[in-house]
């Protein structure tokens, strides 16, 4: 009651991005330095990530801001919890990141973050099928179906660089439960 008020509201890159036409990219490098560009200019942005910030590419926005950085481990149904908790108060925007098959985990608590209308983002990266050695295990088979199952989601599920970073923006601006795909 004391604190003094916060607003979330228009939060956008300070520019726009800066990828060159061709440039190969993984969307989820471009995810970890948007979040990085982003915490540059707002301080209210934390993130959160379950032990996979060198493939999330979080540890981008953790070298640059550790003291707004939450390591999760592998426990990623108390990582959503603790990005609701975060988020609660309407003082934080905040995102988390893991693989996203490493979601299903999480459901109840995702099932309850969209019921309490939590305003949290998700990334789930290595989604899908084509993620190479790691092996099935580490594949997202069920991670689109699930979410879109999640009344009020919004999914975002970027193809390059230029459309990771404005998902993320977008994202930062969209007050429900968010998730934002990468390979």
């Amino acid at each position: 009651m004391d604190t003094s008020p916060v607003s979330l509201r228009n939060i956008r890159m300070p520019s726009a991005p800066s990828y060159k036409p061709g440039d190969k990219i993984a969307t989820r490098k471009a995810y970890g330095m948007a979040l990085a560009k982003l915490g540059r200019y707002n301080e209210h942005l934390v993130v959160l990530d379950g032990d996979t910030k060198n493939s999330t590419f979080s540890e981008l926005f953790k070298n640059e801001h550790p003291n707004r950085y939450v390591e999760c481990y592998i426990a990623e149904q108390n990582m959503v919890s603790v990005a609701i908790g975060c988020a609660v108060r309407d003082r934080n925007v905040v995102f988390a990141s893991t693989f996203a098959t490493f979601f299903t985990r999480a459901y109840d608590q995702l099932r309850m973050a969209a019921i309490s209308e939590s305003n949290i983002n998700l990334c789930g990266s290595h989604c899908g099928v084509s993620i190479g050695e790691d092996g099935p295990s580490q594949m997202g088979l069920e991670d689109l179906a699930m979410f879109r199952a999640i009344p009020t989601a919004t999914v975002f599920y970027p193809s390059d660089g230029v459309s990771t970073e404005k998902a993320v923006e977008l994202a930062a601006n969209t007050k429900v439960l968010r998730m934002i795909f990468n390979k």
